[in-house]
């Protein structure tokens, strides 16, 4: 397996991603379409999720194919970012046909971005209009770390923000991720020189700062990031600590049915695992979307296994990119890693 030629999702053939962000309200969104629909499911590990449309995605639900995905922050208010997709989808003729109606089928999810620094005094929600944006910029080549949905993304310890990566298969199968990372856990371990992601990083693509040689890691939850949202919260006590998700999607061109992309969704969620830690907290939201192009037959259904474990690393390494293309911002509440270990 090697790196497609951008290292994007959009190394799939035929998907295309667009971002809008808004650097005030620190916070955006990131929309994944095609110029066709695609397959798609959806798999939720999180114990605090937020999301749009995704029980159509079961396998056993009768919409074989979406036209987009949505992935945005704006905790609830971030939901009428599909809104903003499915309005510039109607106005090209696109959806679900019913008779003479068409229905854009945009499936989200949000991350929770509302106590990051940013200006959050709207008077009307921003994220339609974020959305459409998104949308209409979406293209084969787009920004990481902060920005679209991971404008205004935190992690633990450090700035968060939007990562991608790809991988092409022996057999020409290409499998990529996209991911918003915005966890309770650490994606660096104690420090901040390391990345958790460090074994899977392939040609310095997050910094090249290696492997962490400690042992006895993953005892310590210390968070600059509650501490941080704490003080913004004005002396109220937070509730808990529902203020946060890593969503993401995983694409294939490979022909894969619902409950394949289910499945690949599934294994995904080890990329997560294996980057954050600790990682699907009661408190996180964490998502992963799964899509097919359909483009490209499999020739053994067993190579279902390959793709479902390039999913895995893809996500891994997306979100290592994520906070590493993470820029410091005026009012930024946490620092970035390459301000620490660059």
């Amino acid at each position: 397996m090697t790196p497609g030629p951008r290292n994007l999702i959009t190394d799939v053939s035929g998907l295309r991603v667009g971002n809008a962000e808004d650097r005030a309200l620190k916070s955006g969104t990131t929309v994944l379409t095609a110029d066709t629909p695609f397959t798609a499911s959806v798999q939720v590990m999180g114990g605090a999720p937020g999301s749009r449309e995704t029980d159509l995605l079961a396998p056993d639900k009768s919409v074989a194919k979406i036209d987009a995905l949505v992935l945005s922050g704006g905790s609830a208010f971030g939901l009428e970012a599909c809104s903003g997709v499915t309005e510039a989808l109607r106005a090209q003729g696109r959806g679900f046909a019913v008779g003479p109606a068409r229905v854009p089928l945009v499936p989200g999810a949000i991350l929770f971005d509302l106590l990051n620094g940013g200006n959050k005094d709207w008077e009307q929600n921003p994220y339609a209009a974020l959305g459409r944006r998104a949308f209409e910029a979406a293209a084969e080549t787009f920004s990481l770390g902060t920005a679209g949905a991971g404008c205004g993304a935190l992690t633990a310890m450090v700035k968060g923000g939007l990562g991608s990566a790809s991988l092409v298969l022996d057999s020409g199968v290409t499998v990529g991720a996209l991911v918003a990372a915005n966890p309770i856990g650490a994606v660096t371990t104690p420090g901040e020189r390391h990345f958790w992601a460090a074994p899977f990083e392939i040609d310095g693509e997050f910094g090249g700062l290696g492997v962490d040689t400690a042992v006895g890691l993953g005892r310590d939850l210390a968070s600059r990031r509650m501490e941080a949202m704490q003080h913004l919260a004005d002396g109220a006590k937070l509730p808990d600590e529902r203020a946060n998700t890593t969503i993401a999607i995983v694409a294939t061109d490979a022909d894969l049915s619902k409950a394949q992309c289910q499945r690949m969704a599934s294994a995904a969620h080890d990329g997560i695992g294996r980057a954050i830690v600790p990682a699907h907290m009661p408190g996180d939201g964490d998502l992963i979307f799964a899509a097919s192009t359909n483009a490209r037959p499999m020739g053994d259904p067993s190579e279902l296994a390959a793709i479902t474990h390039a999913a895995a690393l893809c996500l891994s390494r997306a979100i290592a990119r994520a906070v590493w293309l993470a820029r410091p911002e005026p009012g930024d509440l946490l620092p970035c890693i390459s301000e620490i270990a660059g």
